[in-house]
């Protein structure tokens, strides 16, 4: 199932959601509920080899092509970073590994996440957003291959 709304309209969405809080607790607080709605990881992905490094605490992420779009999957052992991954598979998965390589993700600094995040927290956002890309960077270029073979 593609996801039906482009990269920049879901991060508009994202922007409007959190601009109805006033206050980071607030904030923090629909992070928290946010990450709540992440589907349940296959416990067959919570294996080191899917773990982010650079991360404060566990996150685990998978990725795989499907007609051609990128879909994720994570969890993570922590509530806000658990809504932080959630957001972002809700911006990325769905779409082709190009879109997600070249979107910039502006929510990230229009809502004011990174400059709210302890700095071990806002490494976490930057590690979690470039393992996502590598996959897609991954995915691009089998792509490239398959084409080039067939």
């Amino acid at each position: 199932m593609k996801n039906h709304l482009s990269i920049q309209a879901t991060e508009a969405e994202i922007i409007e959601e959190f601009a109805l809080f006033e206050d980071w607790m607030d904030k923090y607080n629909y992070l928290i509920e946010i990450g709540k709605e992440l589907p349940l990881m296959d416990p067959k992905y919570k294996i080191p080899q899917y773990l982010i490094s650079g991360c404060q605490s566990r996150v685990w992420l998978y990725a795989e092509l499907k007609n051609g779009n990128v879909y994720f999957t994570a969890d993570s052992d922590a509530v806000i970073t658990k809504g932080i991954i959630c957001l972002l598979i809700r911006i990325l998965s769905g779409h082709t590994p190009k879109e997600i390589i070249d979107t910039s993700l502006n929510c990230i600094e229009a809502i004011g996440l990174k400059e709210h995040l302890s700095p071990t927290r806002s490494n976490g956002l930057t590690s979690m957003i470039k393992q996502m890309k590598m996959y897609a960077l991954a995915f691009q270029s089998k792509q490239e291959t398959e084409m080039s073979v067939s």
